[in-house]
């Protein structure tokens, strides 16, 4: 067997990695039931939880980064596949996305696939982030879609850039995600949970249960660190 054979066999049984932003403010259930869809389907090894510190496309985070951090800390140390990633918590300049992977990249090597988890309404605007494109030299992205919600009938009022990059590197099956590290589209069918972090922190302000929506250990820290406003 040739060297390069040799090299083409060890590349190809090198499991993906998730990774799985957002301001997590708090994270629930849904976001926990996502990452385990994405990690079963696509058979990814790990999934980084990654709490964005200060996101550019949104509104500050009522809980403060720590608080959030910690929050996801909870929510995931039971799952030995999940880790919550602080790389971006103590950082006070804008979290653009293509800056995190960047980091992550280096770190994990040129050869470790990554698969950045992307519900179908945040990849709908992937073309309004920043240095967007160079995402796909970085990691592959797999976008979630709900049931009765196919992402194809939305892409097609999508900009035309965006609608390029989907139509070139969609690929068929989750398959890809672990013989290259990074370029493809993967759609997958996600069983919709409707919960919200917005809702949550409604009903913490109202003194409603929420131990249905959130981990317990979640329900417990903001029993004791309460959400002021909403």
């Amino acid at each position: 067997m040739s060297t390069q054979h040799s090299s083409l066999n060890a590349q190809q049984v090198i499991r993906p990695i998730g990774i799985l932003g957002g301001t997590f403010d708090p994270i629930h259930n849904g976001h926990l039931r996502l990452a385990v869809e994405a990690q079963e389907q696509c058979k990814l090894s790990e999934v980084h939880f990654i709490p964005s510190g200060t996101p550019p496309h949104r509104h500050t985070p009522f809980a403060s980064a720590e608080d959030r951090l910690h929050m996801v800390q909870l929510a995931v140390h039971n799952n030995p596949m999940f880790l919550a990633d602080q790389r971006e918590t103590y950082r006070t300049d804008a979290c653009y996305t293509v800056d995190t992977l960047t980091a992550l990249r280096a770190e994990l090597g040129s050869q470790q696939p990554l698969c950045l988890l992307l519900g179908s309404d945040a990849f709908a605007l992937l073309h309004t982030w920043h240095q967007w494109q160079e995402l796909f030299e970085l990691t592959h992205i797999v976008v979630m879609q709900r049931p009765g919600q196919p992402l194809g009938n939305s892409m097609a009022q999508a900009d035309p850039a965006l609608l390029h990059e989907y139509t070139t590197r969609l690929a068929p099956s989750p398959k890809v995600l672990h013989e290259s590290p990074a370029g493809h589209i993967v759609v997958l069918n996600i069983p919709a949970l409707e919960i919200s972090s917005t809702d949550i922190r409604r009903r913490c302000v109202e003194g409603k249960n929420i131990h249905a929506l959130v981990p317990d250990a979640v329900a417990h820290f903001i029993h004791h660190h309460p959400y002021t406003s909403c």
